[in-house]
């Protein structure tokens, strides 16, 4: 389940959400806030730790520190219980709508008594919202918008939330005796970006001390369904769980069927009838009444029988799999221990945890290459960059400069893309970063036609190397911008420029979907963990699902490649 960190770290950037919302001190709701990114990102376990202990995590203060004693020793905490009386739960429900926010949140419930999301999808739709100050013409366009992403991802968990909880339910089983075989399947072994109901198979000759074991797990909150094949329960945070448990000689076709998706399993069984067989979760049988067993023990084998190799998760989608198989041109697809180095992640020079050495070494420890440090620029103002700032960090980095393990660490930035594409600092001091990820950060509200000037002219620039986050979404927070992606592209192919997968299990952008239509096109891409602390470096784990999702072979991956490669590929005038 989630640790304890990620507990703490939701309940104190509620706390900073419901100081700003009921108009206090914005300098003390951004220091809670701060602490709360802090405790996310801490690596270790602060389930253990006295006051002392919790405020040697940089960025907790004595009053958070306190705060999170009070909360591990009581189980909550008097000064967020007082907050949460002032306002209505539905305020900061509606806070969480994209483009609205703390302020509009407040300004509405006070000026239009809107308490709930139900209430500010109704406003919008009469056209109400124009009478509250700071809500334009396009406001209510998008707050509808906004209200039907959030109700999308409505039930559905982040891959890192479900990643968690399925490894571990999947360690917890493996160990009980008579498992042979445990795997989560479902979307998740697929690697789409959320999951909804999660799915575990488990092999053994009896399934009475596995179901025994899954029932009693500590997050387990109430059985849903109990049986000898099937059960399910729902955790204490909400997640639907299935465990299904199939003999060890069945273990393979249980596997095919209970990954999905549903079109690829809809296209095997209609090559299995074609061929005269059956295919079900219990085997590959021939067809007709007391058709016998032709195999079932394994993946491989069932693919095999049906003339086709074995195809990995994430392509099973019934996107071209089952013709790339036959035609003997599926893809070596990139995997994490393909990657060499990770070019976009940030220092507490700006707005990441860790200090640059702390981020070095663990990085390092991954076995990298290289590796990019890249804060922001100063446009994004909120992160007060100056060019002394940068330069001396420069200086810094070259000093550390294959220290650790090596690893060749590169100076970089990311850069803003401005309204009308330009981008933080002159040509001549954007000559001395080694890597420039450029990215939006504002300005998300401009039209297609906007949107997609903007990006392309960033792609034009010679000084940039990879556009970050390229569609800006949140998942189940911020939509896409509107931008012609396929003209962006088109601009990346022909300027040398890659486009990013951000691994933040946040944002995962490019999406799989896009990342295939760029692959046509030619892009080269990057699948960077834009680490803000030392345990976001983990993040590539699910930028690689993506890129897998999206067919995506090492030689598409820049940062698969050898240094020598990849310094070739930043002076974007050398073909490739």
């Amino acid at each position: 389940m989630a640790r304890l960190n990620d507990e703490v770290r939701s309940l104190l950037q509620e706390y900073a959400d419901l100081i700003a919302i009921t108009g206090g001190d914005a300098f003390r709701a951004r220091a809670y806030e701060k602490a709360a990114r802090a405790v996310g990102g801490h690596a270790g376990d602060i389930a253990g730790l006295d006051v002392k202990g919790l405020l040697e995590i940089p960025g907790v203060g004595k009053s958070t520190a306190d705060k999170i004693g009070e909360y591990l020793r009581t189980g909550r905490i008097e000064a967020l219980e007082q907050q949460r009386a002032k306002i209505p739960p539905g305020v900061r429900e509606v806070m969480g709508i994209p483009t609205v926010g703390p302020k509009k949140a407040l300004a509405l419930y006070r000026d239009l008594g809107i308490g709930s999301v139900d209430d500010l999808a109704e406003a919008a739709r009469a056209g109400r919202l124009a009478d509250v100050p700071g809500f334009g013409e396009r406001s209510a366009e998008r707050i509808l918008r906004g209200v039907e992403l959030q109700r999308q991802a409505g039930g559905r968990v982040g891959i890192d939330v479900a990643t968690a909880l399925a490894e571990e339910i999947v360690a917890a089983l493996s160990a009980v005796p008579g498992c042979t075989r445990c795997e989560h399947a479902g979307s998740l072994r697929r690697m789409r970006e959320t999951a909804g109901d999660l799915d575990v198979l488990a092999a053994a000759e009896d399934s009475a001390p596995l179901m025994a074991a899954f029932t009693a797990l500590p997050f387990v909150a109430e059985v849903l369904v109990g049986g000898a094949t099937k059960t399910s329960i729902r955790t204490t945070k909400g997640v639907q769980v299935d465990l299904r448990v199939v003999p060890p000689e069945d273990w393979g076709a249980a596997l095919v069927y209970f990954t999905g998706s549903k079109a690829h399993n809809i296209r095997l069984r209609t090559m299995a009838v074609k061929a005269g067989l059956k295919l079900s979760e219990y085997g590959l049988f021939r067809a007709g009444p007391g058709g016998a067993k032709i195999v079932s023990a394994t993946e491989e084998e069932v693919y095999a029988a049906l003339g086709l190799p074995w195809i990995p998760p994430p392509l099973r989608e019934d996107r071209g799999e089952i013709e790339a198989g036959l035609r003997g041109e599926l893809p070596r697809l990139v995997t994490e221990r393909d990657l060499r180095g990770d070019l976009h992640t940030h220092t507490d020079l700006t707005d990441g945890l860790a200090p640059l050495e702390e981020m070095l070494t663990a990085a390092a420890a991954r076995g990298y290459a290289y590796y990019a440090v890249t804060d922001h620029a100063p446009d994004l103002v909120m992160q007060r960059m100056t060019d002394e700032k940068m330069l001396a960090q420069r200086e810094l980095v070259r000093e550390l400069d294959g220290r650790h393990r090596r690893m060749r660490v590169l100076h970089g930035t990311e850069l803003n893309i401005g309204p009308d594409g330009g981008v933080d600092w002159p040509a001549d001091f954007l000559a001395g970063f080694d890597v420039c990820v450029a990215s939006v950060h504002s300005h998300f509200g401009l039209d297609r036609a906007a949107q997609t000037r903007r990006l392309v002219r960033a792609c034009e620039n010679p000084h940039v190397h990879v556009i970050g986050h390229p569609t800006t979404r949140l998942i189940g927070r911020r939509a896409p911008i509107d931008v012609d992606l396929d003209e962006v592209f088109r601009a990346c192919a022909r300027t040398g420029t890659a486009m990013e997968i951000n691994g933040s299990p946040h944002r995962l952008d490019l999406r799989d979907e896009d990342v295939l239509r760029a692959r046509a096109l030619g892009v080269r891409f990057a699948v960077d963990s834009d680490a803000h602390s030392t345990r976001d470096l983990a993040n590539p784990r699910y930028g690689i699902g993506t890129a897998q999702r999206g067919w995506l072979t090492p030689e598409d991956v820049i940062n698969t490649w050898t240094w020598q490669r990849l310094k070739r590929f930043l002076r974007k005038d050398s073909p490739q």
